[in-house]
């Protein structure tokens, strides 16, 4: 079957990612057309891009080949925010606003941004120039906000933003807060940056220094501090965490860079003016069935590995960039995220539950197979068209995480270099699994066997009914979100098998309710860290932010009919920040 099966999932791909008239064959011909390598690439990229087995970020399909004038990459992270408010001399001058103005032109092109805003001094500080007291970097947070809700790109998709604060920032507290107001920065998701140094003085209990610009304005309690973005998390869902000391311990580029902050949902850390270029695979693509039940084809990924990898890397050479910085960042380091859908789908059609030992067997296999191929793509990238600029290999195959690589893969980086610093990462892939007839998202469990989702048409709000691909076309009644079928030991479990196989981040969700008590939700966190995680994201269904959403039991749903049809409908823009949606069970920068 070539493309989306069901009307509302094709029109979803038409409406996001393709040019007017264009077909979904139409469509895929243009993207590996314009990321070919020649004939031959050509056509194995492009039949993998026909049968949806890889499915390229969106910003990718939209873009490449297209003549838009948009990005293909999903999202960036600003350069370092100077604690400035504006250079009255050179107004281009790196500043705060000089930033917001680089922010608008970046959302413009279609692309999210993250920022880290723990360079700006705290609320109360002293400016010596003008004789007055800073607002703080939560006061900056608004202008960012206001700039992505001013701009928009193709088909008025607004710019997801993330905002990051270090926990030792004397404005923590503030930062902790900021969104516990309804309504307040929609375009913004948040993240603590939690040190290791943290995580001691919680162990040990002694007082924790925030401080700035090598001043120690206070010293606190970790325990209350800690219990602060707890409560927090599990009212709000945000901030999220990242454990930013595992983050640059475990980068490949360790040596020539320091990360602050991450993309909008957090699965790629990235330096000043660095950017995410993402693809999935579409596991149930990979699902062949015989007498036995569905077996899992290997060699068929082991060979559009390679096709696809040539492929995004072409995207860094071949792409449109808001700001010339991007491209000096993007083309010296030449990073792309190669990741993974319709998990839950897929091993639950092999009768491996979500979260089960054999389920987590299954991943760990996956992504390793994934790892070892794609780095192994990269190797002989660098054999044709030589390794990334950045590449030093007495440097780069001391990294914690290419250390962990197969030792023939090591020694082949050693012996030819590799064409791109990072390869692997976990998306939400909200958007493209939708297009790909509603596949369980990223590594997340099922949602719901069937949803009934809120659409916009220009005749006013419509509702779909969408099934769970797994149970429409495998037959699978597979295990749901909800704690009373995963647990979240099984959610950090999954989050935890996948990081050590990739070598940025992985973007999940650890769903909870008020069923589970306070120190275990609150271990939660402490588990992942302990477990190698780079960030956690909780969603808690009884929080206060939860009871915004409509939600309603799903009771006992009968398996469709084999060629069941759907309503073919307008659809609701989905461009704002990262946000975790109660509707589909999906978070999706999208």
């Amino acid at each position: 079957m070539i493309g989306p099966m069901s009307p509302y999932s094709d029109r979803l791909h038409a409406e996001k990612y393709r040019l007017d008239g264009e077909t979904f064959r139409d469509a895929m011909g243009r993207v590996a057309k314009a990321l070919s390598d020649g004939d031959a690439h050509y056509h194995a990229f492009r039949d993998a891009l026909l049968h949806m087995r890889v499915l390229p970020g969106g910003r990718i399909q939209a873009a490449v080949g297209s003549p838009k004038r948009v990005t293909p990459y999903n999202c960036f992270v600003s350069g370092r925010i100077p604690d400035s408010y504006v250079d009255d001399d050179n107004p281009e001058r790196s500043s705060i606003m000089h930033r917001a103005t680089q922010a608008a032109a970046t959302m413009r092109m279609g692309g999210g941004l993250g920022h880290s805003f723990s360079s700006l001094r705290p609320s109360g500080a002293m400016i010596e120039k003008l004789r007055s007291l800073s607002s703080g970097p939560c006061s900056f947070i608004s202008i960012f906000n206001e700039v992505g809700e001013a701009t928009s790109s193709t088909g008025q998709r607004r710019g997801a933003q993330m905002g990051v604060l270090r926990v030792d920032h004397p404005d923590i507290n503030k930062f902790i807060h900021l969104k516990h107001r309804d309504g307040f920065l929609p375009r913004f998701n948040l993240s603590v940056a939690v040190t290791d140094e943290f995580m001691e003085h919680l162990q040990t209990g002694r007082a924790f220094p925030l401080r700035f610009g090598g001043r120690t304005y206070e010293e606190v309690d970790p325990q209350m501090l800690w219990e602060t973005l707890m409560r927090s998390t599990w009212d709000y869902a945000e901030p999220g965490v990242l454990f930013i000391d595992t983050i640059n311990r475990m980068n490949n580029l360790w040596y020539c860079e320091e990360i602050e902050a991450t993309n909008p949902c957090g699965e790629q850390p990235l330096p000043p003016f660095a950017a995410c270029l993402l693809f999935s695979y579409n596991l149930v693509k990979y699902l062949r069935r015989d007498m036995l039940g569905h077996s899992f084809d290997w060699d068929q990924l082991a060979a559009d590995i390679p096709h696809a990898v040539r492929a995004i890397d072409n995207v860094v050479d071949r792409a449109l960039y808001p700001l010339q910085e991007q491209e000096v960042e993007a083309k010296a380091k030449r990073r792309m995220g190669a990741g993974v859908t319709g998990f839950a789908n897929c091993a639950e059609a092999m009768g491996l539950p979500y979260g089960s030992k054999g389920c987590l067997e299954f991943e760990d296999r996956l992504l390793a197979f994934i790892a070892r191929h794609s780095y192994l793509a990269s190797v002989e990238l660098a054999r044709e068209k030589g390794p990334f600029p950045m590449f030093d290999d007495e440097y780069y195959l001391h990294g914690p995480f290419v250390q962990g690589l197969d030792d023939d893969v090591q020694e082949l980086i050693r012996r030819r270099g590799i064409r791109n610093s990072h390869l692997t990462s976990i998306a939400p892939t909200g958007t493209i699994s939708m297009t790909a007839d509603n596949v369980s998202s990223s590594i997340e469990p099922v949602y719901k066997h069937l949803i009934e989702r809120p659409v916009e048409m220009s005749s006013g709000r419509q509702m779909v009914s969408l099934y769970d691909y797994g149970f429409e076309h495998l037959w699978v009644r597979g295990k749901r979100s909800s704690m009373s079928e995963v647990t979240v030991r099984e959610h950090v479990d999954v989050l935890t098998t996948a990081q050590r196989h990739v070598d940025s981040a992985v973007s999940k969700t650890v769903n909870c309710d008020s069923s589970l008590g306070w120190e275990a939700f609150k271990g939660v966190y402490l588990m992942a860290y302990e477990k190698g995680a780079k960030g956690c994201t909780t969603f808690n269904r009884d929080g206060k932010r939860a009871g915004l959403f409509r939600d309603t039991p799903e009771g006992h749903v009968p398996f469709p009919e084999p060629r069941i049809t759907r309503s073919d409908v307008g659809l609701l823009d989905v461009g704002l920040s990262c946000e975790f949606d109660p509707t589909t069970g999906r978070r999706s920068c999208e």
